[in-house]
């Protein structure tokens, strides 16, 4: 069977103008273009515009999935059993979050006493879930499964003071490498500071601190364009890597 690119895009919910982009980046191909540049469609794109749309609903970049879908190992069974997975498990968080909106409400209506830890379990799993997603596979190949295990589990014991005055440390973090930044010297008080402050805000998750694992993660943070993301996207173009630069003077200290 064939679809004409209005027909995909009435099939599956994606605007025409997303199916050109799509094509336009070799991302999904059509089957065939008429002598009038007329996309045409066929079972196999289809599929591929499935698989597509799955990775997208787990928020991953078209570029990544281009990677995947191009992988010359790629199997469309497998992706499919991996989605359920992403799937299931993005199901069960939202059921949690769900569960804590309903007994935040309850707690109005019926003066039911809701515990603080019960308000940010949710919160704290969903940060949780995040993580594993973007990052987990990395980090539990550097730093083995005991340990994020271990790292996850003191997240979830949190009380809402630590939750909070996690966050808050993190913005004090992204405020001082910013200023130090400004000075452009990764040697002095202000620049210390920040990896001190780093080093502060990993030990709400870490099971245990050392400065040679602390200098290995801001190499992960250099060495992956998510991880740089993360601080280049909060403070400033080269964040990442000027507090990669901080990190590794203080450790040798």
């Amino acid at each position: 069977m064939e679809y004409a690119i209005q027909e995909l895009a009435n099939l599956s919910g994606v605007s025409t103008r997303t199916l050109r982009y799509y094509d336009e980046i070799d991302l999904l191909k059509p089957a065939r273009t008429n002598e009038a540049g007329y996309r045409f469609y066929g079972q196999k794109e289809v599929d591929l515009l499935q698989q597509i749309l799955f990775y997208r609903a787990l928020d991953m970049k078209l570029a990544t999935i281009q990677q995947i879908l191009r992988a010359p190992d790629f199997q469309h069974k497998e992706a499919l059993e991996s989605h359920r997975i992403a799937l299931l498990q993005r199901k069960e968080q939202l059921e949690k979050l769900l569960q804590t909106v309903e007994k935040t409400i309850q707690s109005f209506e019926e003066e039911y006493p809701m515990t603080n830890e019960e308000k940010f379990k949710g919160f704290k799993e969903k940060l949780i879930e995040d993580n594993e997603k973007q990052y987990g596979e990395e980090i539990r190949a550097k730093y083995g499964n005991d340990t994020v295990e271990a790292s996850n589990a003191k997240m979830k014991n949190m009380t809402e003071e630590q939750f909070t005055a996690m966050q808050q440390l993190e913005q004090q973090l992204f405020e001082r490498l910013k200023e130090a930044m400004k000075i452009g010297e990764t040697k002095n008080d202000v620049a210390m500071e920040v990896a001190e402050l780093h080093k502060r805000w990993l030990s709400f998750s870490w099971p245990q601190y050392s400065k040679e694992a602390h200098a290995g993660l801001v190499q992960m943070y250099v060495d992956d364009e998510r991880f740089t993301a993360y601080y280049d996207e909060r403070v400033t173009a080269g964040a990442t890597q000027f507090l990669h630069d901080v990190i590794m003077i203080y450790s040798k200290n």
